[in-house]
């Protein structure tokens, strides 16, 4: 694969490094989880380098904190709050119906939930796949007209951005029992499938959107210590060498910065121009996974696009949502 994209960043640029001389005035951009981790950095570089940014949060709160630290920094106020809850989905069409066609340029869906216990969104789905990616798609498909109607204003495509994972290798979608109500759970295959649904989401995503003027790909930010942790017990991190026994994170983890500048690369990256449907890591196309090489690349049945239409047929049933 001698032919992947790549540009001139690495696994440990920061950010601002990525944004640092792009021109993003007068365009608006949306993060979901925008109130914490990855997504306060995404958010910054992004109006840092001119862009109206609205943080899509569930605690209003955490995000209004966010965006007044954001302002604080780029000093300026470029920075609003939305609220939605990912994991129920009418409060996802409440907020693409009141952004209603006003252009978007850049979404990031960067939110999600991790390895949690076995619970059920409000539309009873299993969490991690209903928040990580029905949310997620119900939001961009809702949004589908604005950021058409971005491209339209700027005359080039729209880009939007989906969050997967090295979890996707842990297991693929199981269109069979996606919700686990027939086998059992386990925290860490429901995590991998939502993973792998995200990149599957942008090669469904970017092939019905391309000639409306919006390209989508997929994201793998690194390993970075968030509160995407959050329902992991000490004893386990220990256990997957992610943190020592006195809480000394093991080399090899990124800063928050640093472990959103893909995203932000997703976002501008002049080399990703017209190009969507790819899974991206450290600043570059990933390679195919190839275990000698240990954790990276990106799983064949990740990019299927055969795997990518069963998955939109789903969500369309599921959320009836549509394009």
């Amino acid at each position: 694969m001698s032919d992947r994209i790549t540009s001139r960043f690495g696994a440990f640029t920061p950010a601002s490094d990525v944004i640092e001389g792009v021109d993003l005035s007068g365009k608006r951009a949306i993060v979901t989880g925008g109130a914490s981790g990855i997504g306060v950095e995404t958010a910054r570089a992004l109006a840092k380098a001119g862009a109206q940014v609205t943080l899509a949060v569930r605690n209003k709160a955490a995000g209004e904190a966010a965006a007044a630290d954001i302002n604080a920094s780029v000093g300026a106020e470029r920075t609003d709050v939305g609220v939605l809850d990912l994991a129920d989905q009418s409060t996802v069409r409440a907020f693409a119906a009141a952004w209603g066609k006003t252009p978007l340029h850049i979404l990031i869906n960067n939110a999600g939930v991790m390895a949690c216990p076995q619970t059920y969104t409000a539309d009873d789905l299993e969490m991690q796949i209903g928040a990580n990616h029905f949310g997620h798609y119900t939001l961009a498909a809702g949004l589908a007209p604005a950021l058409e109607a971005g491209a339209a204003e700027q005359g080039r495509p729209a880009r939007v951005v989906a969050l997967s994972s090295t979890g996707h290798f842990r297991s693929p979608v199981v269109f069979e029992d996606p919700h686990f109500r027939h086998r059992p759970y386990d925290k860490w295959a429901a995590y991998g499938q939502s993973k792998t649904a995200n990149a599957l989401f942008a090669v469904g995503f970017n092939a019905r959107m391309k000639d409306r003027g919006v390209n989508a790909n997929s994201v793998m930010p690194g390993g970075i210590m968030t509160p995407l942790q959050r329902h992991l017990p000490h004893e386990e991190m220990i256990a997957f060498g992610w943190i020592d026994e006195h809480g000394k994170i093991a080399d090899g983890f990124k800063t928050t910065e640093q472990g959103a500048s893909t995203s932000v690369w997703g976002a501008v990256g002049p080399e990703l121009e017209g190009v969507g449907g790819l899974y991206l890591e450290n600043c570059a196309e990933a390679a195919p996974f190839d275990a000698a090489k240990g954790r990276q690349g990106v799983m064949a049945y990740a990019l299927d696009p055969e795997a990518a239409e069963r998955l939109w047929a789903l969500s369309v049933e599921t959320t009836g949502a549509k394009l």
